[in-house]
């Protein structure tokens, strides 16, 4: 799996620079890191909703929309996927590959990095729909 979010992370890189008329990740890219996060809010949402209401099928697909809008905020905030796997790693050996980060250790690892606190986004319901 890790291939494949390297291969679209690196098609999402190439596609940044791209014609915005032309290609939604460039037209992404130029709207800014705001509009990613709620991208990947949106698809978050949908996919939670999708598990739910019990439509795997949907799930997936939405799923894969996640996945596709997470990888360009990566690339707009210059984080790697090998970053995330990085943590996901050390997680593992500390926690297990099958646990969370316990909120304890998240908020020392937030503090340390001098983190603000984001603000919560309220999603309005039909702004949640698919704009395609």
């Amino acid at each position: 799996m890790s291939d494949s979010l390297e291969r679209l992370y690196q098609a999402v890189i190439a596609a940044r620079d791209l014609d915005p008329a032309a290609s939604r990740t460039a037209r992404l890219f130029q709207r800014g890191p705001a509009k990613m996060a709620k991208k990947v809010a949106e698809e978050a949402f949908e996919v939670a909703i999708d598990a739910v209401n019990g439509k795997a099928g949907a799930v997936v697909r939405e799923s894969a929309d996640l996945f596709y809008n997470l990888a360009v905020l990566w690339a707009a905030v210059g984080v790697r996927p090998e970053d995330v796997w990085a943590e996901m790693n050390h997680r593992e050996r500390r926690f297990g590959i099958a646990e969370k980060l316990p909120k304890a250790a998240a908020k020392s690892v937030k503090q340390s990095e001098g983190m603000a606190r984001l603000p919560i986004v309220a999603l309005d319901a039909h702004r949640l729909r698919k704009r395609r």
